[in-house]
């Protein structure tokens, strides 16, 4: 088979422990769901969830131990963090059940849904979709994936982010409004999930901005933490 021009690479994250690495198929991202971060944004309640996506190729990813960068992306002046615990699923499935959600799962990693805020909220206000704020270029940074037998009580494991060695960001999991298996419920009703594709499960309260030159290293609890400094524009 010939084209027109190169393909581009495959995205693959490396995986704790293994030579072989996790081929990304999409990036679904959870809205809003830990309750004090859709305070934060101005909603309360445990809504029915949604989704929007990332391309794959907004991956960034993260060996363990080494530091990752993005640029400061365009078009915006306010460019927030979010931590979040991503899911990576290896066997794909429609109508998923929860109760049999967590026979899909390949492992979990840290990853960062790094948002053009301003962009974001002038989109909502004129009642449009808002990629344009979610769905950019390195927007998707990613450490290695803990292939799940090894991640340990994952529903209960603490996340946090830090800029600069201050907190931003400090929850736990088991305040997702959306467990994990409940999300995959919900996603694979919408979508046929199939393996390798990621889910980042949302983020808790405390999102702020960020700006060149600042360095974020998020963690979440029996998983390799990640780091990423904002480089220039």
């Amino acid at each position: 088979m010939s084209f027109v021009f190169p393909p581009p690479a495959v995205v693959s994250v490396p995986v704790v422990g293994r030579a072989e690495r996790f081929p990304v198929a999409r990036v679904y991202c959870v809205g809003r769901n830990y309750e004090e971060h859709a305070k934060e944004m101005g909603f309360t309640g445990r809504e029915p969830p949604f989704f929007f996506l990332k391309p794959t190729d907004a991956v960034v990813v993260v060996d363990a131990g080494q530091t990752g960068s993005i640029p400061y992306p365009r078009q915006t002046q306010n460019l927030h963090h979010e931590i979040e615990l991503v899911v990576a699923i290896g066997t794909g499935g429609r109508n998923i059940r929860a109760a049999d959600a967590f026979k899909h799962i390949f492992g979990y990693a840290v990853g960062l849904d790094m948002t053009r805020r301003d962009l974001q909220g002038e989109m909502k206000k004129q009642g449009r979709p808002w990629e344009i704020g979610k769905s950019y270029d390195h927007s998707a940074p990613i450490g290695p994936i803990t292939p799940a037998a090894q991640a340990g009580a994952i529903e209960q494991a603490a996340l946090w982010l830090q800029v600069n060695g201050q907190d931003r960001q400090r929850s736990n999991v088991a305040k997702l409004i959306w467990n994990i298996a409940e999300t995959i419920e919900h996603l694979s009703a919408a979508w046929d999930l199939q393996a390798g594709d990621l889910i980042y499960t949302g983020t808790p309260e405390g999102v702020a901005a960020v700006v060149t030159g600042d360095q974020m290293v998020g963690h979440v609890d029996g998983l390799t933490p990640i780091t990423v400094n904002v480089g220039a524009a």
